[in-house]
């Protein structure tokens, strides 16, 4: 009887463990097949979306969270998540999605103008921007939980839908503050017709858009930065013509630039938003337009630093990065008031120790060369040098000549040739400290900058100036021999292991790049100094050339 009930109790406990498994199998397997089934619907929505997104004439982009108060353009219901157009800001939910792509129109870039010559307003309403004020009546604009107001995708004027009808000029739209870095649709319209493509006609075109029009193409490396290549190109999209605003993962700067050539010569700016590396992607192309002989549509060079580093562009004003800290629109005034100046670029020649039979690696140079530890962090050969000690032992530069005399080196570990006046994320190399005088820095006098490191230690001394570089000179050609094993080296921040070989550097051309003369881009601490030493904007008083001194 015993044994009888304990059979009965085992099974009775078997039956609840099997129980107790199945329904905690279930519990865990369940969301995980609705959580399968929910990303594959979510993928396939995605992928859906992501297609028709390619054929509209629409800029869409879905977001799940819009980051402000928001009204559908089709049901005008508030919404929290749905798509919105980044070139003429129209909002819809996924519901009204492709009505909203049939019925409401985007922003042209080409079309003709009307009977009179002039522009007329493109409205959107609803959602305008947070802070605008009526155009009519001067108080705030989309104040009202509700979809109201308008805005015109050109000229950015925003009125109340009660003071429509009291608007002067309500059909004329002379594209608002920056007509004059505005491509008109018009224009391009009027382009098309040309039967002469001539820079002649291009200019006679030009005189129509008003005195002073100098057209802005932005060229965007979205992959610069935190992320801020994307945001940048909607908001450039929504103020400039979308024609003028270039994704570089999408296009190579050689085929945006082919823009220039429509375009009046000499009237051209472009805003590269990137970094260093960016910018000398650009400058390159603008150097195969001139081999192909289109040196009146070489345009002037402004930037909008991302990322960090940035030397050439807090050389040239424009600071060290940027962060959305000023609006795009304070950009794009200080790109209508920045100055032409001249830029030196350099070619770098490397010629590999007994490889006579191949060619030698030739590279473009706007900010700096260096050899040695400098390098080494840019390439991070931290493994390579605890395995090798005696790495850097020794003195790795054999024979240094500046403008074909030769300098007698200390023992250094390191070179490093400047062309602009930062180095290393913000560091004033040639000045150093300040302590000792030295000649002045320019952009343009074909002159560049020599110095020596004593290793990796005497870097990090000079960016936090406790130390200065070796002053070696200045010179207008620089030719250096390595007879040691590989080392590192980099041009402009790109990096790479060479062995034994003779690097010669040498001038190449120059760049027309904008200045902005209006910000501070170095420490407070520097500005009594200014007037005792060189400063390096392309402002500094120019200096006789002549052969460099073994020190400065």
């Amino acid at each position: 009887m015993c044994r009888e009930g304990d059979e009965a109790q085992d099974d009775c406990g078997s039956r609840e463990e099997w129980t107790l498994l199945f329904w905690t199998s279930l519990a865990i397997i369940v969301p995980v097949i609705i959580t399968l089934w929910c990303s594959a619907q979510r993928s396939k929505r995605k992928t859906h979306m992501k297609d028709f997104f390619r054929k509209s004439k629409h800029g869409w982009h879905y977001t799940d969270l819009f980051n402000k108060p928001t009204y559908c353009c089709v049901c005008s219901q508030h919404i929290l998540q749905g798509a919105f157009c980044d070139c003429c800001g129209v909002c819809a939910d996924e519901l009204c999605l492709r009505r909203a792509d049939r019925s409401l129109f985007c922003k042209e870039i080409v079309a003709p103008s009307g009977r009179d010559g002039a522009m007329e307003h493109r409205w959107v309403r609803g959602n305008v921007p947070l802070a605008s004020y009526c155009a009519v009546c001067k108080q705030q604009c989309g104040t009202q939980p509700k979809l109201c107001d308008f805005r015109c995708v050109w000229c950015q004027t925003t009125v109340h839908d009660d003071c429509m009808d009291s608007l002067a000029d309500a059909d004329v739209c002379d594209l608002g503050e920056f007509h004059s870095l505005i491509i008109p649709p018009h224009y391009l319209y009027r382009v098309n017709k040309l039967r002469r493509r001539h820079p002649d006609e291009y200019s006679k075109l030009g005189s129509s858009c008003g005195s002073g029009w100098t057209p802005v193409l932005v060229l965007a490396n979205t992959r610069s930065g935190n992320n801020m290549g994307e945001a940048l190109l909607g908001e450039f999209r929504t103020l400039l013509n979308p024609v003028q605003v270039f994704d570089l993962s999408e296009l190579t700067p050689s085929k945006a630039l082919q823009l220039c050539t429509l375009l009046p010569p000499g009237s051209v700016r472009v805003l590269v938003c990137g970094g260093d590396g960016t910018v000398g992607w650009v400058l390159d192309a603008i150097d195969t337009m001139k081999l192909k002989g289109q040196d009146q549509f070489i345009p002037r060079v402004t930037i909008l630093p991302l990322g960090t580093g940035n030397d050439l562009s807090n050389t040239l004003g424009w600071g060290a990065g940027y962060a959305g800290e000023i609006p795009v629109e304070q950009v794009l005034r200080n790109v209508l008031d920045a100055e032409v100046v001249k830029m030196d670029r350099w070619k770098v020649q490397v010629a590999s120790k007994g490889l006579y039979f191949r060619k030698p690696k030739v590279l473009s140079m706007n900010n700096y060369f260096s050899v040695g530890p400098d390098a080494l962090m840019a390439l991070n050969f931290h493994t390579h040098r605890e395995k090798t000690p005696s790495f850097f032992s020794s003195r790795i530069i054999n024979k240094l000549e500046l403008d074909g005399e030769r300098v007698v080196l200390p023992s250094l570990e390191g070179i490093i040739v400047c062309n602009i006046g930062y180095w290393g994320g913000g560091c004033r190399l040639w000045e150093g400290m300040g302590d000792e005088p030295c000649p002045p820095t320019r952009l343009d006098d074909g002159l560049l900058e020599v110095v020596g490191v004593f290793g990796s230690f005497h870097c990090a001394q000079i960016q936090v100036k406790l130390a200065n570089p070796v002053r070696l000179g200045q010179a207008h050609t620089v030719r250096l021999v390595l007879k040691s094993s590989k080392m590192p080296m980099q041009v402009d921040g790109e990096p790479w292991a060479q062995g034994p070989c003779t690097i010669t550097i040498t001038h190449k051309t120059q760049a027309l790049m904008l200045y902005h003369s209006a910000e501070q881009t170095d420490d407070d601490d520097d500005e009594s100094s200014a007037s005792e030493t060189e400063s390096p904007t392309p402002h500094d008083s120019p200096r006789p050339p002549g052969p460099a001194s073994a020190r400065a």
